[in-house]
């Protein structure tokens, strides 16, 4: 089993930055793919990006350029490091990984994961 625990939300005027962290414990060394996905409110939730245990990373096209998706496997830790946010930016960000090839590790599947978090919340102010 693997357990995920998101930090780093918080509150940010539009154009600033924010980095939030997931860390992995368990069995960690089983994760092929992991990413995270936010959800607004009163809209559907939404695969942000995702990154491969060789680095590859997929990312929703509304955030390329933005944000980054890293990990650091020494310590089981997946970052999204947030650049020029937006007010639409604003959501509940969660992390998320399965252990399997599929569904491909691309941001599209990112809801489709076994493994979450409970969320941290991102907001960005006008």
């Amino acid at each position: 089993q693997v357990q995920l625990v998101e930090s780093g939300g918080g509150s940010v005027q539009a154009g600033g930055s924010l980095r939030v962290s997931c860390a992995a414990s368990g069995v960690t060394g089983s994760l092929y793919c992991m990413g995270w996905f936010r959800q607004a409110p009163g809209k559907e939730r939404e695969g942000v990006a995702t990154i491969t245990v060789g680095g590859t990373t997929s990312y929703v096209d509304s955030v390329k350029g933005r944000f980054t998706i890293s990990k650091d496997n020494a310590r089981n830790t997946l970052y999204l490091q947030m650049n020029s946010l937006k007010p639409e930016d604003t959501a509940t960000y969660y992390c998320t990984a399965q252990s399997a090839y599929s569904p491909a590790c691309q941001r599209r599947n990112a809801l489709k994961f076994p493994f979450r978090g409970q969320g941290t919340q991102v907001t960005v102010s006008p």
